[in-house]
């Protein structure tokens, strides 16, 4: 059981995260289809992700932390990682996405529930080159399942549900 103060300590963020940018996945290694609004539904993910095909599982949104895109770039040993080359998303900033592991959390007026990492896959290879896989561990953001319908856009604030400040 955590204690009180730990519970405030683990509930309290310096400020509210801001979601970057937004890619689908139409179909397994078709482009990123980038768009600044989604809709997204209860039970299945992002309208017009692949995701979305398989209701009721635990990684219907993944998102990435902004910060880490420099991290994995400098890894490699070049000068960017774009966001639609790791297939995530959602692009988010300002917020540390493993404090969301296992908690609930809006991104604009949507509700949705950390469940896990989202480690990278053999895809990273190809993606990122040689080394692309191992750049990645560590790195791969989050996913979560959707809680709550609604819609989304760039710019919304990422807040911990129970965070009315923020």
């Amino acid at each position: 059981m955590t204690s009180p103060a730990y519970q405030q300590l683990l509930d309290h963020f310096p400020r509210a995260g801001r979601l970057e940018w937004i890619g689908l996945r139409p179909a397994r290694r078709q482009p990123i289809e980038v768009v600044d609004e989604v809709r997204v539904a209860t039970g299945s993910g992002l309208e017009g992700d692949r995701a979305g095909a398989r209701p009721g599982g635990t990684r219907q949104v993944t998102l990435i932390q902004a910060e880490h895109l420099p991290v994995i770039a400098g890894l490699l040993g070049i000068d960017e990682v774009k966001p639609e080359w790791l297939r995530r998303n959602l692009l988010v900033s300002d917020i540390n996405l493993l404090a969301l592991k296992d908690r609930q959390f809006t991104v604009g007026d949507v509700l949705l529930e950390g469940t896990g990492l989202c480690a990278p896959c053999a895809h990273m290879e190809e993606a990122l080159g040689k080394g692309g896989f191992n750049a990645m561990r560590g790195h791969g953001g989050l996913t979560a399942r959707v809680l709550s319908t609604g819609i989304i856009y760039t710019g919304d604030a990422i807040r911990l549900a129970t965070d009315k400040t923020a």
